[in-house]
């Protein structure tokens, strides 16, 4: 009975993620990229990593997860409304200038790696039922970058956009199936679900849970990408589908925990993308094909949408990228080399510090030009908000454990 109210739900989704109305809209193309990046690799290791670190209280931890990512997302978003047009006015301060090119060197080289990443994993889990050897791992990998490339390089962003939407489509539709499957599990049995919330805490492990989940922050990241779209969106689109791509994620993230948390028992011990599969075969065993589908469509899409996000940065930051067509090659390029020369496994970790540093120095800049202009609207508010955030992102900086390692 599952497995058809799954299928069923997975085809009302489909069916109106891929309408044409919605299809036509700009608002949606605009709200693409950072939603195919927000929802990637981590909507399939956040529920077996919470429910390892602290049991039942998931559906709260997730809470705070995704209200600190509003938080810095409301930073970013002042980025673009206050700080750009500073940076683009004829003598904009230097320290300014100084503090965005240093984000833009870590935000470059997380993307990067995080492209590389999400790609790699990506030929993992495809080749994993004929033995993940590394060679045929990094010849696949190789050979889905350069596609990621040349589509970049022949269609532009409309082009990476388009194939955005239809993987984002396909993942958001499976992700309708999962919830409504869960939903349905979980009221064949409200008992358990009472039992599951009652006696499913882990003990609390002190330092090495709150480093834990101040890591888990970078699961939710990817509402940046927006920031580098300013060639084909203005501000006020950038800002509404930005803050829009934050709140869809942050309902499928909390509401997807939530339903989970009777399920957590059936988890196994160990915390990787595949553990879900094993959740969901017991929900309905039409869900796991449908999760590897989706699994396949988020590592493509979000590797997509960093694509997007690096090209566009690198072409607006230099006058060496004569447009964000050839930022896509050198961005995918790049990745290559990573693949073939590191362990790309080894320093994601690396790079899930690289977006939280960028994400300080972002703070820094938008503390920095309401402490310069004091006509600017909620001023000491923001001040004072922005000056708590500087203070969490630092601790997350020097300290969190992140989610990927």
């Amino acid at each position: 009975m599952i497995n058809i109210v799954v299928v069923v739900a997975v085809a009302v989704v489909a069916a109106l993620v891929f309408s044409p109305k919605m299809r036509a809209s700009m608002r949606w193309r605009a709200t693409v990229t950072p939603l195919a990046s927000i929802i990637g690799s981590g909507f399939l290791v956040v529920t077996p990593l919470l429910a390892s670190v602290v049991g039942s209280w998931a559906p709260l931890a997730m809470i705070g997860i995704v209200l600190l990512a509003y938080w810095v997302g409301a930073a970013m978003r002042f980025v673009i409304a206050e700080v750009e047009p500073v940076l683009a006015s004829a003598g904009p301060p230097r320290s300014l200038v100084g503090l965005e090119q240093l984000s833009r060197v870590l935000l470059s080289f997380a993307y990067v790696v995080s492209v590389a990443f999400y790609v790699r994993l990506l030929a993992s889990f495809v080749l994993r039922s004929a033995g993940d050897g590394e060679v045929r791992a990094q010849l696949l990998t190789t050979a889905i970058l350069a596609g990621i490339g040349v589509l970049g390089f022949l269609r532009g962003l409309r082009g990476l956009e388009n194939f955005e939407e239809g993987a984002v489509g396909t993942k958001l539709a499976i992700i309708g199936g999962l919830l409504i499957g869960l939903l349905v599990f979980n009221l064949a049995d409200p008992p358990a679900v009472l039992d599951a919330y009652r006696g499913g805490g882990v003990p609390f492990a002190g330092w090495t849970t709150v480093r834990v989940l101040a890591g888990m922050l970078l699961v939710v990241q990817g509402f940046e990408t927006s920031r580098y779209l300013g060639e084909h969106y203005d501000a006020e689109t950038r800002v509404g589908t930005m803050r829009l791509a934050q709140l869809i994620s942050s309902a499928v993230y909390v509401v997807f925990v939530a339903l989970s948390v009777r399920a957590f028992d059936v988890l196994p011990a160990r915390v990787d993308e595949t553990a879900i599969l094993d959740m969901a075969g017991e929900v309905a065993t039409v869900l796991v094909p449908l999760l590897v589908v989706a699994a396949i469509a988020s590592q493509l899409s979000a590797a997509v949408a960093d694509t997007a996000g690096g090209g566009e940065m690198l072409s607006g930051a230099s006058r060496v990228v004569p447009a964000a067509r050839y930022g896509y090659v050198i961005v995918t390029g790049l990745a290559i080399g990573v693949v073939w020369l590191v362990d790309v496994f080894a320093i994601i970790s690396v790079a899930s510090r690289a977006f939280a540093a960028f994400y300080l120095v972002q703070t820094v800049m938008s503390f920095f030009v309401l402490y310069r202009d004091r006509s600017l609207r909620r001023r000491t508010t923001l001040l004072l908000s922005y000056g708590a955030l500087i203070l969490v992102l630092a601790f997350i900086v020097g300290f969190a454990i992140p989610a990927d390692s």
